[in-house]
């Protein structure tokens, strides 16, 4: 191979098995150098449309704000056509709606004006993947349930105890679930990924009390909803996936500050996980 000499191979496309086209570009550069020769390939490869995490959350919380109105009010004759004279909405069933929608109007604000999120992007087409979590178990799911003529909220069954516990629950877990957002961003540079180690109310006793918090508030309105079984397997496939999220960042926090970082024995619920 002669000095200087350059060999460029052409675009080569590929399917991929998920049948996305992969687009590489493959660059083979030889060069003598005395006796030696460096050889250099780079790769490259289109993913399609991309979209940012900012767009992704804003999507997936707006289903489930909107979805409980549409399926207490306007679509309700055509969700329980089945029942005689449907009644209307009972003040639990309201009172649920209204549950729902806040928590997922603070989850829209948080998205907007509180969490900070990198440059990093997503593939524009797991929008939809990433969206039926909540759309369909967050959304669909306990509001049919819930709102159903025949459900505990819709038939005086639920006891003002477990309506008043819910509310306490509810509100004292989306304030404190704020709150540790809101220490979360202050320990985090516009546009970076980098972080300090996160300290104060919650802190001391999980890695991630903002996962608990929202546990917390997720049972007070499962109290409110008469003991639905819907939000409790929402709860239970939620706190789940929280609590992978909850025990990768406590070895994320162990790996990256070492001996600086307190190591907790219990990731997202104080005495359990």
């Amino acid at each position: 191979m002669s000095r200087g000499w350059d060999m460029v191979l052409s675009r080569i496309a590929i399917m991929a098995p998920s049948m996305v086209e992969l687009m590489f570009t493959l660059t083979v550069q030889s060069r003598a150098v005395a006796s030696t020769h460096d050889y250099s390939c780079s790769l490259f490869a289109s993913l399609g449309p991309q979209i940012s995490w900012r767009t992704v959350f804003i999507v997936e919380y707006f289903g489930p704000l909107v979805i409980p109105i549409l399926f207490l009010y306007p679509l309700r004759p055509y969700l329980y056509y089945n029942f005689d004279n449907i009644p209307q909405p009972t003040d639990i069933q309201r009172l649920v709606c209204a549950l729902l929608v806040v928590h997922f109007l603070k989850r829209e604000y948080e998205t907007v004006f509180v969490h900070r999120f990198s440059n990093a992007t997503m593939p524009a087409r797991n929008i939809v993947k990433n969206s039926g979590h909540y759309w369909l178990l967050a959304g669909c799911n306990i509001a049919y349930w819930v709102f159903r003529p025949d459900s505990s909220a819709a038939t005086g069954r639920v006891s003002p105890a477990l309506v008043y516990t819910g509310l306490a629950l509810y509100v004292f877990g989306e304030l404190a679930n704020l709150n540790t957002h809101l220490v979360l961003r202050n320990l985090r540079r516009p546009g970076t990924t980098e972080r300090g180690i996160p300290s104060g109310f919650g802190f001391s006793a999980v890695t991630c009390p903002n996962y608990f918090f929202e546990v917390v508030s997720w049972v007070g309105v499962y109290l409110v909803s008469g003991l639905s079984w819907s939000v409790l397997f929402f709860i239970a496939v939620a706190a789940g996936q929280m609590a992978l999220w909850a025990k990768k960042k406590e070895r994320n926090y162990r790996k990256e500050f070492g001996d600086k970082y307190k190591r907790k024995r219990y990731a997202m619920i104080p005495g359990l996980i």
